[in-house]
């Protein structure tokens, strides 16, 4: 079945405007969520307080405001909240090209997949095929349901991927987190290295990885749709033992994750250890 559009633009730069159409990249209904319910089985209603007023407050009778001081806000109507809304245009402004590499991950948000909508197969195609060959990706501004979008439209296999970002000031700075002043030797750098070797891949195979949690409680809904009313919990198991050092540490990983057959070897070089010997009998 081919994927339903959740909505069309217009990439546009320069004289050139390509209609595009908007899918979802991510499967609906996948989370598991649950109600409240009351001891009865009903399931209850969200409701606001007035602790002033002490009563229940309608819907009607509620304002949105905005608290500049503790306790003190300035409150909008819907209309001035609207007036204040970007207006939706449709357009998804290219303002520049970046190397695809330029943006950090860190400012990904949400994605969607682009493809071409009626008259823009060959636009859409052009544009593509022209990223790929000079390795860049397209910031671009894109207004939407009442608000502006910084996003950028990249080459995903033989289409188009355009990622909604964050903007700077809702990124906080990595300066704020310590990050100690310990210094690596360069016998445990080598050990990490290998570690890192052993273990890697050239390619991401998400199907490799499921959610063992959503299962599990999938299974415990299945069991007690069925009738079965406890569900037995297992204990947390408990924690290992930690190893201190750090070199030992890495040579445990090492064996842990050493694959069946012939291990892969690494450049030779003399132990500290055979090489003070050395040095004993020459001076001898």
């Amino acid at each position: 079945m081919a994927a339903r559009a959740i909505g069309t633009a217009a990439v546009s730069f320069g004289l050139v405007s390509i209609p595009v159409k908007l899918f979802t990249t991510s499967e609906s209904g996948h989370a598991i969520s649950f109600n409240w319910l009351h001891t009865c089985g009903a399931r209850v209603k969200q409701q606001y307080w007035c602790p002033r007023d002490e009563r229940i407050a309608p819907r009607e009778e509620l304002v949105k405001g905005y608290e500049f001081q503790k306790g003190q806000y300035v409150t909008f109507s819907p209309d001035e909240l609207r007036a204040l809304e970007e207006a939706g245009s449709e357009t998804i402004e290219i303002s520049e090209f970046l190397p695809l590499e330029a943006v950090d991950p860190l400012y990904y948000e949400k994605a969607y997949y682009l493809g071409p909508d009626k008259g823009g197969d060959k636009p859409y195609r052009l544009l593509g095929e022209a990223m790929r060959r000079t390795r860049r990706a397209a910031l671009a501004r894109w207004a939407a349901r009442g608000k502006q979008y910084l996003v950028l439209i990249r080459p995903f296999h033989d289409g188009l991927l355009m990622q909604q970002l964050r903007y700077a000031d809702e990124v906080k700075s990595f300066d704020e987190v310590e990050r100690g002043d310990a210094v690596v030797k360069p016998a445990e750098l080598d050990l990490a290295v290998q570690l890192v070797e052993q273990i890697s891949a050239d390619a991401f195979h998400p199907e490799r990885y499921e959610d063992a949690v959503k299962h599990r409680i999938e299974e415990a809904i299945r069991r007690k749709v069925e009738g079965e009313k406890a569900i037995s919990v297992e204990p947390a198991a408990a924690p290992e033992a930690k190893i201190i050092d750090l070199m030992e540490a890495l040579r445990a990983s090492l064996g842990a994750s050493a694959p069946a057959g012939p291990a892969r070897k690494g450049p030779k070089r003399a132990e500290p250890a055979v090489a003070g010997k050395a040095k004993a009998k020459s001076r001898r």
